[in-house]
């Protein structure tokens, strides 16, 4: 009985009051008034699920029977049936009830799409959408905020009526990033999140276990269906010591990267600890979170403390802050003598400042290194532009301490020697940041603050200093620095680094300059050294909301309608992919075997791709064209194996696919790494990819392919990537018996040598189901049905 009334308790969280089972109706008040304190101002119906969270996390403790983490804890504790729930870090697949979902634009169109697919009224958890990636740095921030509205109003048209129809609340163009919201509004700690966005993790400062996912699964759980996710294993990182003077919380996440590189951390949360951690302030945990993302995390997350405390309390949720309190041993922290998979040990006395790139986020230079190693290896030692903000870095503390460093210098006659772009996180941000005069002193100082946006720290940035192909070095505090990312050029070296540190950077405007060590010369001719930052963490006179910028659902979405043209070049209704036939993948064509690194960006890249993520025929077009062909070391430049011509990679795909060639792409280690961007996946099953073959997945990626009917498969020998050529014919046999744990066989065709090779799979009975039907949107309808 006891286990019945929890799940009852559980199920009316999700579907509300109008339930008909009476052991449901008989828990609904518990539920909604064992707290009376509302999720989020805009949630004022739900109120914090504590007293639920306790009840299902002491289900599995007495099965356990062992100390938890704290990752553990929320998570086991947002189970769908605890009591039954097959448990074992690193095997088995949790079936979670998370609290609510949130997606930004550029990936909400597509999610968007397949709910609208589903057939289903309204969205089952509360749920957010999040314009920010659509607005394109230019000029500065109301002008290209006027520009986006402009260019993009048939998309956020959709976005604004589908949220009304369907009860999400839709947060407009000019807002903020979408992470810098949630942190200010509707993370907490405990929460269990998803996000369609990579960066999500980025509520881990709030205490929060938040998932970046692609948006099929975030139509599951705005379906009321179970979301899935594999039991993470939980790597440990113990802080000791203090951040002070020029190190920062950056630095921590830049240290932990260069230990565990882009895909150490994949499968696994990563769980920060110790007394370091008070030192750092609740926005320095987030931006940690934040870039987790880039060392492969499922998540990242920090204890409550009182830093966690006055934030939320700062940002109006004092409540939330109180009743948090009362959970803080049960629930809220880890228990003593917890056991970690792996544990990493930072002292913050000497955490030195980090300077990492370029070309990828893990390459780490400690700064009293950066300017050796960057006359080494050849590096463009005159930076070019300086970059702060973003979601990784632009909060309050952020801007008030690059501030300081802005006013040290100008006070020696000294301001940026280069173009300084900032880009605040929020319209929170910009409103306080103008109140209290940081961003006069930004302007003073020759800085240009942009829209409350991505902007360039996803590729929306209109750059017109350097040409494309011109070698060049640019520092930002963003969090990603793929080649191309920031402004579609190759040979843009990007370093990510600090705020205060791309502030110091930008004064001297070289590689080789340490704020530490060096000195500058002043307007006077005197030498001097920069003062370490500082900055007030919280705005003593409280934050300015600035402009509404939030939009409610109406109570009923009945009357409102979507309509999409079918002559849009934006927008396109979803058609559904074809079923499994029931029979083997025989004398596959290999599309392309990519040669080195291939994240979700070489597969399908933003920048101005990004007006076409509703789209998704027009969206196919940009297909692996910024991943190398292993044939010709050259991008977007294949051989088609059915004319013998060679052409871009979309135009043979789309020409395999009118003759019904069925093909595979081969890759190399931590394929589909960084964005969480679901159209990597979409794009190669609509233009007839069948399966991925590669040395290994990041998770993201690996979950979305499975989502689409795609089979995601490594190697169970590394090397017999090699045995796969470009002329290569590829088989998939006994696909009949396709099931957990077993390999798939694979024959390998090369003229008449015949090679077989063993394939591995992390396929479950329930993704094995999606790609009979050729989809999970697919099995989801033959369920309904």
């Amino acid at each position: 009985m006891a286990l019945r009334l929890i799940n009852a308790q559980a199920q009316v969280c999700k579907l509300g009051k109008n339930v008909a089972d009476p052991m449901v109706r008989q828990f609904h008040a518990s539920c909604y008034t064992a707290s009376k304190v509302a999720l989020s101002k805009f949630d004022s119906d739900v109120y914090m699920p504590y007293e639920k969270l306790n009840q299902r996390l002491e289900v599995v403790r007495s099965r356990l029977n062992r100390p938890l983490t704290l990752s553990e804890k929320v998570l086991y504790s947002h189970l769908d049936d605890p009591a039954n729930q097959d448990i074992e870090r690193g095997t088995s697949y949790l079936r979670l009830r998370p609290d609510r979902v949130a997606m930004q634009d550029a990936t909400a169109q597509m999610a968007l799409l397949q709910f609208i697919s589903s057939g289903l009224k309204k969205v089952a958890v509360p749920s957010t959408v999040h314009c920010d990636h659509l607005i394109e740095a230019q000029i500065g921030g109301a002008k290209d905020l006027a520009r986006a509205k402009d260019l993009n109003r048939e998309v956020y048209d959709f976005l604004a009526s589908t949220c009304a129809k369907y009860g999400l609340g839709f947060w407009k163009p000019g807002s903020g990033i979408i992470h810098q919201i949630i942190l200010e509004n509707y993370a907490f700690p405990g929460l269990l999140m998803i996000g369609t966005d990579s960066h999500t993790p980025n509520g881990g400062g709030l205490g929060g276990l938040c998932i970046g996912v692609g948006g099929a699964d975030a139509v599951d759980v705005m379906a009321n269906i179970p979301w899935e996710l594999k039991c993470p294993k939980v790597i440990g990182v113990n802080l000791t010591g203090k951040i002070s003077g020029w190190t920062s919380p950056k630095d921590v996440i830049l240290k932990v990267a260069d230990i565990l590189t882009v895909k150490g951390g994949t499968g696994a949360i990563i769980e920060y600890h110790g007394k370091g951690v008070d030192s750092i302030s609740c926005t320095g945990m987030a931006t940690i979170c934040n870039m987790g993302a880039e060392i492969g995390a499922t998540t990242s997350l920090f204890p409550f403390n009182q830093r966690m405390a006055d934030y939320l309390k700062s940002t109006g949720r004092s409540g939330i802050a109180a009743e948090a309190q009362k959970y803080q041993g049960k629930v809220l922290s880890p228990d003593k003598n917890c056991e970690y998979d792996e544990l990493i040990e930072i002292n913050l006395d000497t955490l030195e400042p980090h300077v990492n790139g370029p070309f990828t986020p893990d390459l780490g230079h400690p700064i009293s290194k950066l300017g050796e190693n960057s006359k080494k290896n050849g590096y463009p030692m005159d930076i070019r532009v300086g970059l702060i903000g973003s979601c990784t870095n632009s909060s309050y503390e952020d801007m008030g301490r690059c501030a300081s460093i802005a006013n040290d210098a100008m006070s020696h006659g000294l301001k940026s020697k280069i173009p300084f772009n900032v880009t605040p996180g929020s319209e929170q941000i910009r409103a306080t940041i103008e109140r209290d005069g940081i961003s006069e002193v930004f302007d003073k100082f020759g800085g240009t603050v942009l829209a409350n946006a991505c902007g360039p720290c996803i590729g929306q940035w209109d750059r017109k200093d350097v040409k494309k192909g011109d070698k060049n070095t640019i520092v930002t505090s963003y969090n990603r620095n793929f080649t191309g990312r920031n402004d579609a050029n190759p040979a843009t070296h990007c370093f990510v680094t600090s705020p205060e540190m791309v502030t110091a950077l930008s004064i001297a405007g070289r590689l080789d300059f340490n704020p530490l060590t060096d000195e500058l010369t002043g307007a006077d001719g005197k030498k001097f050294k920069l003062k370490a930052p500082f900055g007030d963490e919280l705005p003593a006179r409280g934050f300015d909301p600035g402009q509404d910028t939030y939009t409610a659902p109406p109570p009923t979405g009945d009357k409102v309608k979507v309509a999409v043209d079918p002559k849009s070049t934006r927008l396109q209704l979803l058609e559904p992919f074809d079923s499994w036939s029931g029979k083997d993948l025989t004398d596959m064509t290999v599309l392309i075997k990519v040669k080195g690194k291939c994240t979700t960006d070489h597969i399908s890249a933003a920048g101005p791709w990004l007006k076409y993520r509703g789209h998704l025929d027009n969206i196919s077009n940009n297909m692996f064209i910024g991943a190398t062909n292993y044939e010709n070391n050259e991008m977007n430049n294949i051989n088609n194996q059915s004319t013998g011509k060679w052409g871009n990679v979309p135009e043979v795909a789309r020409d395999y696919k009118s003759k019904n060639i069925m093909w595979v792409a081969v890759g190399d280690e931590n394929y589909g790494e960084g964005s969480s961007r679901e159209h990597a996946a979409l794009e190669p099953r609509h233009l007839g990819g069948r399966a991925i073959i590669v040395k290994s997945f990041a998770r993201i990626h690996e979950t979305n392919l499975k989502k689409q009917g795609l089979l995601p498969l490594t190697f169970a020998n590394p090397a017999d990537y090699d045995k796969i050529q470009p002329t290569s014919k590829i088989s998939l046999l006994n696909l009949k018996n396709l099931a957990p744990g077993t390999q798939v066989e694979c024959e390998v065709k090369n003229g008449d040598k015949v090679d077989k090779i063993k394939l591995n799979h992390t396929l479950n009975d329930l993704q094995i189901g999606w790609f009979k039907a050729g989809s999970a949107l697919n099995r989801m309808k033959e369920l309904a049905q």
